[in-house]
C-alpha cells in the first residue's frame, strides 16, 4: 500500500531529527565550538512537536478512542521536552542539570524518540484512513508550514492543546526568538526551509516538476 504524503511526510522529518541528533550524542557536544549541534537538534525537534500538536492532534481527537490517544502522545511529548530542556541546562553548564550523566540522558531521549515516532507512525495511519487524499495533502501542508512558525524552545509546562495551547505556541514562538537572539543561539532556519521546499516531498505535495542537475 502506497504511503499517504502525511505518512511520507512524518518519516522524512522523523529521519531528519534523528539526523541532527547523531552528533549531539557525542560527549564533546557540549564544547562551545560544537554547541550548535545540539542546538540544530533541539530546535527542530522542538518545532516539530509543537506543530504536531497544534494541526494533527485536533484530528486525532476525533478518531475512534481519540482522547486517549491524544493524552498518551501529549504525555509522550512533555517527558521528551523535560528531556531536551535537561540537554540544553547541561550543555550550558546550568548547575541543576550538570551533574546528569550525558550517555543516561541520550538514552532516555532515543527512547522517548522511538515512542513518538511509533505514536505518530499510527496515529497517522488511522487518520488518513478516516480523508480523502486532497485533505491528507492539506493537513500535510499545514503541519509543514506550521513547523516554520513553531516555537524553538521546550516549553512542557505550558498547554499543549485546544485553543490555549495554539496561543501559548504563537506566544513562545516570539519569546524564543527574542531569547534565540540575545543568546546568540544557533537556529537552523536554513536547514529547516529546504526540504520543505525543495526536497522530493514538496515536489510531489505540489505537484512541480524536479529539475534534474545538469552533468558536470
Amino acid at each position: 500500500m502506497t504511503a499517504s504524503t502525511l505518512e511520507m511526510a512524518l518519516g522524512y522529518e522523523h529521519a531528519k531529527i534523528r539526523e541532527l541528533a547523531e552528533p549531539a550524542h557525542h560527549p564533546d557536544a557540549a564544547h562551545p565550538e560544537h554547541r550548535h549541534q545540539t542546538d540544530w537538534f533541539y530546535a527542530i525537534a522542538a518545532q516539530h512537536l509543537a506543530a504536531a500538536e497544534d494541526v494533527l492532534l485536533p484530528h486525532v481527537q476525533r478518531l475512534p478512542d481519540g482522547a486517549h490517544m491524544v493524552t498518551r502522545y501529549v504525555g509522550n511529548a512533555k517527558e521528551l521536552e523535560r528531556s531536551l530542556r535537561f540537554l540544553k541546562g547541561r550543555q550550558y553548564g546550568d548547575s541543576r542539570f550538570v551533574d546528569l550523566q550525558h550517555t543516561e540522558l541520550w538514552q532516555h531521549i532515543d527512547r522517548l524518540l522511538g515512542q513518538h515516532e511509533q505514536l505518530e507512525a499510527t496515529y497517522s495511519r488511522q487518520i488518513c484512513e478516516q480523508l480523502e487524499s486532497l485533505d491528507v495533502n492539506t493537513l500535510t501542508e499545514d503541519l509543514l508550514e506550521a513547523e516554520e512558525v513553531a516555537p524553538t524552545r521546550a516549553h512542557p509546562s505550558s498547554p499543549h492543546t485546544g485553543m490555549a495551547g495554539r496561543l501559548a505556541h504563537r506566544m513562545w514562538r516570539m519569546a524564543d526568538n527574542a531569547w534565540d537572539s540575545a543568546e546568540g543561539r544557533v537556529v537552523p532556519i536554513k536547514y529547516h526551509a529546504h526540504p520543505k521546499r525543495d526536497s522530493a516531498l514538496s515536489h510531489y505535495l505540489y505537484g512541480t516538476p524536479i529539475h534534474e542537475q545538469e552533468p558536470q
